[in-house]
């Protein structure tokens, strides 16, 4: 239900809004990726919603700019 809302939100948003919104989803991964290293991560499942949510976003963001021009 959370993603379907997420994505739903995605949607609406214009191309900047999504190039920051991939921007902080690459730095939550980031983090995700350092707690797996210092093994301080419980939830491994999160590394692959945050990698799958930045690929959905720069979907998005493909589609509007190819719409655009």
């Amino acid at each position: 239900m959370k993603n379907a809302e997420s994505r739903r939100d995605l949607r609406q948003k214009d191309v900047a809004a999504l190039q920051a919104e991939v921007k902080s989803l690459q730095k939550a991964h980031f983090n995700l990726r350092m707690q797996k290293a210092t093994q301080q991560l419980t939830n491994t499942a999160q590394l692959r919603q945050t990698r799958r949510s930045i690929a959905h976003a720069k979907t998005l963001m493909a589609q509007k700019q190819a719409a655009a021009q």
